[in-house]
């Protein structure tokens, strides 16, 4: 499914995606698990749990978050090693949402050494 989904969408190398942390029509997406994200931090960017409607922008839905609602901006989703972020953005392609990914998720960006934040684990 991997597979199939990689062959269909936008894939950003590590490099071409730390290249766009401060273009403000940008917005970095992380799906990983809050889990995932207090353990080894996080790209200073939204998140957003893997195929949550809010993420299409739609403001009538309950969980909406403005952030992705905004005309013009362009969204790279990521995950830990970028199989969840490739399927969810071959998905919200399949919806007309239009998205790309970060191929070789957190793990490659920590390791070329992007800018990671602290996420504090929550009582």
């Amino acid at each position: 499914m991997v597979a199939t989904a990689r062959a269909r969408i936008c894939e950003l190398s590590t490099e071409e995606a730390i290249a766009l942390i401060d273009d403000p029509d940008v917005v970095i997406v992380d799906i990983r698990d809050i889990r995932e994200r207090q353990r080894s931090g996080a790209i200073p960017a939204p998140f957003t749990p893997r195929a949550d409607d809010r993420i299409l922008g739609r403001p009538r839905q309950p969980y909406h978050k403005p952030v992705f609602a905004q005309p013009g901006k362009r969204y790279v989703f990521h995950c830990a090693s970028g199989w969840r972020s490739a399927l969810t953005v071959a998905t919200l392609q399949d919806m007309g949402f239009a998205a790309s990914h970060l191929r070789d998720g957190f793990t490659d960006w920590v390791n070329q050494g992007g800018p990671v934040e602290p996420v504090p684990a929550k009582d």
